[in-house]
């Protein structure tokens, strides 16, 4: 049993980092703690705390209780107010002397308490009081140790960032130039999954240099709110200029088709680990000034080191990925490899042509479920515009067996082969109109000619 000199406050929302949190609960864990009369001070103004009464704490903190005392766990009544988001409670604590920094027993300060419960207020409020952000998981003690992409976050200006891409990279400054930055939310300070995918990202990032996917420039790893910056391209995503283009003509769509084959091949064959995209569709490819398509966002991608498959630890959710691009064999959370980026690259293929999303008619996550029943978006474009065998290599890549779907270095080689026989099209009809232009210009000169020699004739007479 506890001592009562050292009391353990067990209401509320429990310590962030606390192993037997229960961030639910709103009930007594330990029975020893009885709000009455005769209970210590300390633990009273921290029960006053959870409970938001202002008033009741004034009247403590008036009888020179200890605005800093701390309970068995090390945890304060400004620790409690942070946890159950009492913005006016904390306010009244700071400014009756409440330290802002201290720790409990796990370590976990009142603004970690607060980034944890997503008490925004309060986080506002104890960083302009000094609270010191929580310590970045990848923070290392050795400066020798700190990464070489590491970016000083002072030199990013975020001051008049917007949103870009599905609302994940924000535009910003950086020594003159414009760059997309991706913030970590600060739920990488207590999950440690996000934190892993945090790092996968950043490991694969490093490897990546091609021209059809987008460059990454540093990050920010070493301070709060950690940061992946990478190369901005200002005429947005596909899928916006999609919805503003709709339907595309099939020489764009396949020119748009080769930029990101070149881009998923460069990394299905990259060496030693392949790279497997997992994401693709539209609202994660982004175009460039001058006019070509990049690979981009690899937040949930794959490497395969030795396996030539991959399986997720658990279901992928609607969260992680579109439903709407995602190959059956995922949805099923069965084994996959390199074969899922063909599937979802057929798909962006066809919408690219046909100007609509694929089964854009069913709710999203009835989609997937279409797929595993092998059902695929119905082709209702001309069939002309599917000349050149275009339609036959969509249908390959969609294929129900991965198996017998091509290889991007395979799907280069085809729609080479088609552009180059759009271009001879297209280039024929040019010559065509061309000379059409030269003779309609030769039969108006004969007809001008003839009519003022007929003209002179008749003035003549």
């Amino acid at each position: 049993m506890e001592s009562r000199a050292q009391p353990r406050f067990g209401l509320g929302r429990q310590s962030s980092l606390a192993p037997e949190r229960d961030e639910n609960s709103s009930s007594v864990v330990d029975e020893e703690v009885e709000i009455s009369e005769g209970i210590d001070p300390g633990v009273r103004l921290m029960y006053l705390a959870n409970e938001g009464d202002l008033e009741g704490i004034t009247e403590l903190l008036d009888s020179e209780t200890n605005v800093n005392f701390k309970d068995i766990d090390g945890r304060t009544a400004l620790h409690v107010a942070s946890c159950q988001g009492l913005p006016d409670v904390v306010q009244l604590l700071l400014r009756r002397g409440a330290k802002v920094d201290v720790e409990d027993r796990w370590g976990s300060t009142p603004l970690a308490d607060a980034i944890f419960y997503k008490n925004h207020d309060v986080i506002k409020l104890l960083e302009e009081h000094g609270a010191k952000s929580p310590m970045a998981p990848m923070h290392v003690q050795n400066v020798r140790e700190v990464p070489e992409y590491e970016i000083n976050p002072s030199e990013l200006d975020l001051t008049n960032s917007v949103n870009i891409t599905k609302g994940t990279f924000r535009m910003a400054s950086w020594r003159g130039i414009r760059v997309a930055v991706k913030l970590l939310g600060e739920e990488l300070f207590t999950d440690e999954d996000k934190v892993k995918a945090f790092r996968d990202e950043l490991a694969l990032l490093q490897k990546i240099r091609h021209p059809n996917v987008v460059q990454f420039l540093g990050a920010v790893t070493q301070s709060s709110p950690m940061m992946i910056v990478t190369e901005y391209l200002p005429k947005g995503d596909l899928r916006a200029y999609l919805k503003r283009k709709g339907a595309l003509k099939p020489i764009t769509a396949v020119k748009y088709a080769l930029d990101i084959a070149r881009g998923m091949n460069y990394l299905h064959e990259h060496k030693p680990e392949v790279i497997i995209h997992r994401d693709l569709e539209p609202s994660n490819i982004l175009r460039d000034d001058s006019g070509h398509l990049k690979v981009a966002d690899f937040g949930v991608s794959k490497l395969l080191k030795v396996a030539n498959t991959v399986k997720e630890d658990k279901p992928v959710t609607c969260q992680d990925t579109s439903w709407r691009y995602v190959a059956p064999e995922v949805f099923r959370n069965e084994e996959y490899d390199t074969k899922v980026d063909v599937f979802s690259f057929a798909l962006i293929l066809q919408e690219m042509i046909e100007g609509c999303a694929p089964f854009s008619m069913k709710q999203e996550i009835e989609v997937p479920k279409a797929y595993v029943a092998n059902q695929r978006p119905p082709f209702r474009a001309s069939p002309k515009l599917y000349a050149l065998g275009l339609r036959e290599l969509i249908e390959e890549c969609w294929s129900e067996n991965p198996f017998n779907r091509p290889t991007f270095a395979q799907i280069i080689v085809r729609l080479e082969d088609i552009n180059n026989q759009l271009v001879h099209k297209r280039r024929w009809k040019l010559r065509a109109l061309k000379c059409l232009d030269k003779l309609e210009a030769v039969l108006k000169i004969d007809l001008s000619s003839s009519s003022s020699s007929h003209s002179y004739h008749s003035t003549i007479q």
